[in-house]
């Protein structure tokens, strides 16, 4: 009897443990907005209505809202970080403290219903709570339905009106949006002009505005004929409603964010792709707008060569809307300042469109991961300039055989004035803006060039491929992203995730000493100076020019790499380096005086932060 209690029992434990870990559930949320936008005061009422279905297994007793333009004001957190830390963005700082009541963003919630009956909230800055009146059951829907009025401000950072080039309204975090609730919890992050995260769903949006302004979105326009401005079938006739406004409907599926922008001076040209993508345009015309002209031809290389590379872009429009203060990505478009030579409008296109696919289609926690997001599109970005620099597209642009060598230097030089922080730092909780634009953009990219050298270009280049296949739609996390590589590789990456992304411990390793043997051998002995262990390619050159290439794994990989750059070479794979090895020799069937050099990883892939002491040179 008792056998069986504890047979039942730890049968009751399994398969509590199994429910527990089953897969991956994500909520999902549909918007409806209708927006009537005036003009005078910058100001729009909005009436928006959200189903939102919470396909989680907890019982939800509160939700929360963004209202991103509330931190459009002075005393906001956003102008307390822009006051505190020591390096402000240039695009921000002294913005706020001109700012006058007319000048201010703001959200003001009328009313909010759930299912149809009154709830309880408060808003503290950014935030929007709400104590709901009976839980949300696990795996059932509600509607909520809310009024309310905004105020669009001057343009500060990303969004706001008249920015820098005379763009009438860029309007991106505009609208109160819901935070995303998964496994970890709710992710109410206040606004601080750093990284986003959202749910995703559908949108359904109705904008209502003077009939002077062209507005261009990051959707699917239900009515094309009733708004002209080139947006019009060909050959349809146009049914402009009468009076003073017209109303946009656009729709978005499947995504988690939704931008718009409207100005009485864009241009609007299309541009069609063979494989059926719409490309849109929009853009003030002058002499300081001349590179937009030749832009979408390029566009049109560069995105072919991005589905080649990291997975076939899901949708069938895109938009590039001149706007912002700089570039900024958004589902379906992107808003870039429009004042640039053709390689400087063409590379900030590149990096904002590959977003598409490292944050757009593949949704990481941003906010809490943003080197998957800014540092993997840094990394594919650099790989679709360097193509277009090799197709002649740039104009002074040159190809490179390493791109990357210049992002090299500025992580050594970072982490040598003491400024590196982990990656693993939450995107609004790095002290300076230089630690978090280093660590997200050029640490996070190269994350993916140094697994080049660990696992093998190949492998990461079909990892790529498999990660984007099997997480696109979804919410990735660095578990995820490891894990394809690592079946892709067969090696065991956990030591590379916990040294690079989780400390600030650098990569040091020197050729020691190169030394006679024996008349027909050499002792070749390497130390680490750095506390990261990494398995080491180290090649040997001889007098009559020939390379070899003397492989080190280390034992944590469990294997050695595939597939890679120097695989061309005569190989020579050594015994195993443990991590806590602080020296490593080996003996080479050479004569010493055949020897001229002994470089470890001459393709400096490897972040080494002294390359210096790894060549030896008779």
């Amino acid at each position: 009897m008792i056998f069986k209690k504890m047979f039942f029992l730890a049968f009751l434990f399994v398969s509590i443990f199994a429910q527990a870990q089953t897969d991956r559930w994500q909520q999902h949320v549909d918007y409806q907005m209708d927006i009537d936008f005036d003009v005078t005061n910058h100001q729009f009422t909005g009436k928006q209505k959200i189903t939102y279905t919470n396909n989680s297994p907890d019982k939800l007793t509160t939700l929360y809202y963004h209202l991103f333009l509330n931190a459009f004001q002075k005393g906001s957190e956003m102008h307390l970080h822009m006051q505190n830390v020591p390096d402000p963005d240039p695009r921000v700082a002294g913005k706020f403290k001109k700012l006058k009541d007319s000048d201010i963003g703001f959200t003001q919630v009328k009313s909010l219903t759930i299912d149809g009956k009154p709830t309880h909230f408060t808003i503290e800055g950014t935030i929007l709570e709400v104590k709901l009146p009976a839980p949300i059951q696990p795996h059932s829907s509600v509607v909520l339905e809310m009024d309310f009025l905004s105020q669009v401000p001057i343009q500060i950072r990303r969004n706001g009106r008249n920015n820098a080039e005379g763009i009438d309204y860029s309007m991106a975090q505009w609208y109160p949006k819901l935070a995303e609730y998964d496994r970890d919890g709710w992710h109410p992050d206040p606004y601080i002009a750093r990284e986003f995260y959202g749910v995703w769903g559908d949108f359904d949006v109705k904008i209502t505005i003077d009939k002077k302004y062209i507005v261009a979105a990051g959707g699917y326009l239900q009515n094309p004929n009733e708004v002209g401005y080139g947006y019009q079938e060909e050959g349809a006739k146009l049914h402009l409603p009468k009076g003073d406004k017209l109303t946009y409907h656009f729709k978005a599926p499947n995504v988690h964010d939704f931008v718009w922008a409207a100005d009485r001076d864009y241009v609007h040209k299309k541009y069609l792709r063979k494989d059926g993508l719409l490309l849109h345009f929009f853009y003030q015309e002058g002499k300081e707008t001349k590179a937009w002209e030749k832009l979408a031809p390029i566009m049109d290389e560069a995105i072919s060569f991005m589905n080649e590379h990291f997975g076939q872009y899901q949708y069938k429009t895109y938009s590039y809307i001149q706007g912002g203060d700089g570039g900024m990505e958004y589902p379906l478009a992107t808003l870039i300042t429009g004042h640039r030579p053709i390689t400087s409008l063409v590379g900030v296109s590149v990096h904002e469109q590959l977003h598409s696919w490292y944050q757009m289609m593949l949704a990481s926690n941003e906010s809490l991961y943003p080197w998957m997001d800014e540092g993997f599109t840094t990394y594919a970005s650099t790989l679709t300039m360097n193509h277009l620099a090799k197709k002649g597209l740039l104009g002074g642009m040159q190809y490179e055989e390493d791109p990357f060598a210049a992002h090299y230097s500025r992580y050594i030089q970072v982490n040598k004035a003491g400024m590196e922080e982990p990656l693993s730092t939450h995107a609004d909780h790095y002290l300076t803006n230089t630690a978090y634009w280093t660590g997200a953009y050029t640490k996070g990219e190269l994350t993916v060039r140094q697994l080049e050298y660990v696992i093998g270009r190949d492998n990461v280049a079909k990892g790529l491929l498999a990660y984007f296949d099997l997480w696109k739609g979804k919410h990735p996390n660095p578990d995820d992203f490891f894990k394809v590589m690592e079946d892709q590789s067969g090696i065991t990456l956990d030591w590379y995730q916990e040294y690079w992304i989780q400390t600030t411990h650098t990569i040091d390793f020197a050729v020691k000493s190169v030394k006679k043997k024996s008349r027909k051998t050499t002792k070749i002995k390497i130390e680490k100076l750095g506390v990261m262990p990494m398995p080491l390619d180290v090649v040997v050159t001889y007098k009559n020019g020939d390379k070899e290439l003397f492989y080190i794994p280390l034992d944590v990989m469990r294997g050695e790499k595939t597939g890679d750059v120097l695989t061309e070479m005569e190989t020579n794979i050594q015994k195993d380096w443990t991590i806590l090895q602080k020296e490593y020799e080996f003996v080479i069937p050479a004569k010493f005086k055949k020897i001229v050099s002994v470089e470890i990883d001459p393709s400096n892939r490897m972040a080494d932060v002294n390359r210096d002491n790894n060549i030896y040179k008779k």
